[in-house]
């Protein structure tokens, strides 16, 4: 393994495309600690919103997962790459139902082109949208106006000031508008794909941070014996069982995330001139987790907003507060049952969801007929096509049972061992198959060019 790392960078050209890569990561990690003008740094609790419930923090929590930043933080970047996400889910959401974004979408790479330029014009205007409710927000978020230095904020109301707000609104979203130009250029001249590679950034700044509580329970409590982690018992045998499960969740992510279903295949023979071309058997490679993260981002989201509206019912008092008391309590992350189970219906749907939009059997059929290739044993067109229909089926109820167990993992091990939530999401949930999915296509990416010149791949033996 060291041998083939040293062989990477032994080849210029792949050298460079590292060392960009990491230089622009860089860039982005220390813009990440630029705060807004006229804010007090002093003020702000970071990485904890106590002024927030628990609901408001729970969508904070998973904004921050997704955006390549931490919508806690008041920074030039608070908004994260999270509006371009948006943007791009709407666009590709759009592509499946509006014709005009499917003809597009069918002219290859110019069509491909001007999508990706809507995109854009639509980030900045979910920018501008985003950053103002959020600038409006921020004195519930963090509980206090003293955030903000005298004379930019009213001590009486606590309300901004207009004039501020144009400013920060257009810092922020120029700060998000650089952040996409740095996922393109990672995607032009570096190696991997820029977009995911700030998104890995952010998630593995934020790994090292329950690490340390747990060190810290450790030094103050005086070892194992009277350490306690949030609460839980710390004993050697638990910190172990933590520690075997860990790399057992992993090792299943990394299994499920590769795992793919080879369909046979045989492609007809073509003579040119004097060539005979094709005829070979081959397979159609399937993956398992076809739908990727999306089913999580999207179950995870869409739970929160029942806890978080029947929560602010639950201010109204009298009987019917109390009910949506009870409704919301039955909706928050403590509830073992009620929020697993819709945790789980969700993602299923979801899983499927997702599937059928990005996957087109009737597509992948015809592509086949065209190419003269064929499945043995199905005829070419609509037996193909319902054929790769039910392989696909039965494929993403085992694709969507993984990402169950991944997704409702940090909740029971939370609940079951009393362990803090941060530290119970390195056994599983979005972070870890996000860092999964994105550590595997870079190096698969490096393995392309090593092949290109002659060299080993990572991955090979």
């Amino acid at each position: 393994m060291f041998e083939k790392i040293r062989v990477i960078f032994t080849i210029p050209e792949l050298r460079r495309k590292i060392f960009l890569t990491l230089l622009l990561l860089a860039i982005f990690r220390v813009g990440y600690q630029i705060n807004l003008p006229m804010v007090n740094p002093d003020e702000i609790q970071i990485g904890d919103a106590s002024g927030t419930n628990d609901a408001l923090q729970a969508l904070l929590n998973q904004a921050a997962i997704f955006s390549a930043s931490d919508i806690r933080q008041i920074t030039i970047f608070g908004l994260g790459i999270m509006p371009y996400i948006s943007a791009s889910i709407i666009f590709q959401l759009l592509a499946s139902v509006w014709a005009p974004l499917e003809k597009l979408q069918k002219e290859g790479e110019s069509g491909r082109k001007k999508i990706n330029e809507y995109t854009r014009y639509a980030t900045i205007g979910l920018c501008i949208f985003q950053s103002w409710f959020y600038l409006l927000a921020m004195p519930t978020i963090f509980g206090s106006s003293k955030i903000f230095l005298d004379g930019f904020c009213d001590p009486g109301t606590g309300h901004l000031y207009l004039q501020w707000q144009i400013i920060a609104v257009f810092i922020m979203t120029c700060g998000t508008a650089f952040l996409m130009w740095l996922g393109e250029q990672i995607d032009a001249y570096g190696i991997g794909n820029g977009i995911s590679l700030l998104i890995m950034a952010g998630i593995l700044a934020r790994m090292p941070l329950p690490v340390i509580q747990l060190y810290k329970n450790f030094h103050d409590a005086g070892g194992l014996s009277g350490m306690k982690i949030s609460g839980g018992d710390a004993s050697l045998v638990n910190l172990m069982m933590l520690a075997a499960l860990f790399f057992a969740v992993v090792t299943g992510v990394v299994f499920i995330t590769l795992g793919q279903r080879r369909i046979p295949s045989q492609s007809a023979k073509h003579v040119r001139g004097r060539r005979v071309m094709g005829g070979m058997r081959q397979y159609l490679p399937i993956k398992v987790n076809q739908a990727g993260v999306m089913p999580i981002i999207f179950a995870s989201s869409l739970l929160m907003i029942p806890a978080w509206l029947f929560n602010s019912f639950r201010m109204n008092g009298g009987w019917f507060g109390s009910i949506c008391g009870t409704i919301g309590d039955a909706f928050s992350r403590e509830s073992m049952f009620t929020y697993n189970f819709c945790y789980i219906v969700l993602i299923y749907f979801f899983c499927y969801f997702w599937t059928a939009i990005t996957f087109n059997p009737k597509d992948m059929a015809e592509n086949l007929k065209r190419n003269g290739t064929i499945i043995r044993g199905h005829r070419p067109g609509k037996r193909t096509a319902d054929y790769l229909e039910k392989v696909m089926t039965h494929i993403t109820y085992v694709g969507a049972g993984f990402l169950a167990i991944v997704a409702i993992l940090p909740h029971i091990l939370s609940s079951a061992m009393h362990i803090d939530y941060n530290l119970a999401s390195f056994y599983g949930g979005t972070s870890l198959l996000i860092a999964v999915s994105v550590a595997f296509d870079l190096v698969q990416k490096i393995d392309s060019h090593l092949v290109m010149v002659n060299h080993k791949g990572l991955l090979e033996k």
